[in-house]
């Protein structure tokens, strides 16, 4: 809730990830933060 009293939209979490990038491609960890994010946005998809 904003300074209006009106329900607003706002960063609740920030999440980063550090990978060795001879071990493993900076595109795979940005897939694996992809998904992360889907299911944290929807956890009932993990669900099936």
């Amino acid at each position: 809730v904003n300074d209006d009293g009106e329900v607003s939209v706002a960063t609740v979490m920030s999440v980063t990830l550090s990978v060795d990038h001879r071990v493993i491609d900076g595109a795979l960890g940005a897939e694996l933060l992809t998904a992360i994010k889907e299911n944290l946005e929807n956890p009932v998809a993990m669900l099936a």
